[in-house]
């Protein structure tokens, strides 16, 4: 009889950290046949390895890389969970195409490697790939894909039910499959994420010359349309003001950060001690979104919360840690920020992100230009306030009419219309 393979969670270092470190890894298993994940850490070493368990005949195993336990993921020799579970599958998944021909698994493998060089988040991408790109193109041929079979792909994907967040040793769960606009429409936007992921990545093996045309992915292939919908809402100040009164203390100082400066999650959690300048009333944000980095203007308020949280303290600190003196890590928030919500009564509730789209949405009611507002939150341009947010800031919209809208002239009437005499034929 077979043996069953017991899986442990590691997701992330502070998870590791828990488990029996020793001769024996700890495994997960993995989409492809046959095949696990495995963390295996000496007692003496800082830092675990990732080990791929295949079966070839009989099962072999082989050491695929470090693990980001004591430093920070590279892509290359020092894989974070995602990291290792994508080279994994890729690896498992046996493909014996002649050397040479770029699969869909090799072509974002390369993409994320070098988004990642380049010192862009890459844990999205990660994640799409592994969940939405692999399991179902991974092994096919780039110059042999055709834009009806991908067409194909990105209808299955929108069908499926969302997933929902799983232990890593219980089988994944899933939402009913949507019946609803709403659902439908959801579904297809994440679709659409998904296709832009390996639309970048077959861009990107198609701009280093590895790929002979880009007409399967190109104009050929249609995304679905008109699915993005409205961004979520924003809180009042009252409700803001509940939400805060509502939060653990840890998690209070992290959602107050988040209402002063309409930060992201990732840049609040990267902060340092030194990345606020009380002189110049700034917090630096060293890695955004996009990779450049940015100076967030603040209130006094702003100023004033920030320098009572960095008194006293050095510069390399990171500046906010949980209660057990950790770091936030990706997803941390979520449970957190999904309890104030319930204590404080708001309905519908609201995800970390709309802390973001409560500051930029008070600034532009409040009368801050378009232009300052982008700055602040890191957009290039006023594109996507003008979409989202213009509509909050009906001075803005009403003197660009009045300023720019034509005029004809018109005379003035002062002659009444006559009224219609009566005939026999009226009652």
């Amino acid at each position: 009889m077979a043996r069953t393979v017991t899986e442990k969670k590691i997701t992330s270092p502070t998870a590791r950290r828990k488990l029996k470190p020793g001769r024996q890894p700890h495994w997960v298993t993995l989409r492809a046949a046959h095949s696990h994940l495995g963390w295996q850490r000496w007692p003496d070493d800082k830092a675990g390895r990732w080990v791929l368990r295949r079966r070839r005949g009989g099962y072999s195993q082989e050491t695929i890389g470090y693990a980001d336990d004591a430093a920070q993921a590279d892509g290359v020799n020092v894989l974070s969970f995602e990291q290792a579970r994508m080279k994994a599958t890729e690896l498992a998944s046996g493909d014996t195409r002649p050397a040479g021909r770029l699969t869909v698994s090799k072509a974002i493998a390369d993409y994320i490697d070098r988004q990642a060089s380049l010192g862009k988040p890459t844990a999205g991408a990660e994640s799409a790939a592994v969940v939405h790109i692999l399991p179902a193109l991974g092994k096919c041929t780039v110059d042999d894909l055709t834009s009806h079979q991908l067409q194909k792909w990105l209808a299955n994907l929108a069908a499926q039910p969302a997933r929902i967040r799983t232990r890593a040793d219980k089988p994944q769960r899933f939402k009913p499959t949507p019946v609803d606009e709403e659902g439908v429409r959801r579904r297809r936007a994440s679709a659409n994420r998904a296709l832009a992921v390996l639309r970048a990545a077959l861009n990107h093996a198609f701009g280093e010359g590895r790929v002979s045309n880009a007409n399967a992915w190109g104009r050929r292939l249609e995304r679905f349309t008109n699915v993005d919908g409205a961004r979520e809402r924003y809180l009042s100040i009252e409700e803001a003001t509940r939400l805060l009164n509502a939060c653990d203390p840890d998690f209070r100082r992290l959602v107050t950060a988040a209402l002063q400066t309409g930060c992201r999650y990732g840049e609040l959690t990267r902060l340092t001690v030194s990345d606020f300048n009380p002189d110049a009333y700034t917090i630096s944000i060293r890695r955004s979104k996009s990779g450049k980095p940015r100076h967030v203007m603040l209130t006094e308020e702003g100023t004033d919360f920030f320098r009572r949280l960095c008194a006293g303290r050095l510069g390399g600190e990171t500046m906010l840690l949980r209660a057990n003196g950790e770091r936030w890590n990706p997803a941390n928030q979520s449970r957190p920020m999904r309890l104030a919500c319930e204590r404080a009564k708001i309905m519908p509730p609201v995800t970390f992100h709309g802390l973001r789209h409560t500051w930029t949405s008070h600034a532009v009611m409040n009368g801050v230009p378009l232009m300052i507002v982008a700055k602040n939150l890191g957009h290039r341009d006023t594109l996507v306030l003008e979409k989202h947010y213009a509509h909050l800031a009906p001075s803005f919209v009403a003197d660009a009419i009045r300023a720019g809208a034509p005029r004809f002239n018109v005379p003035a009437d002062n002659v009444e219309p006559l009224r219609r005499l009566k005939t026999r034929k009226d009652p």
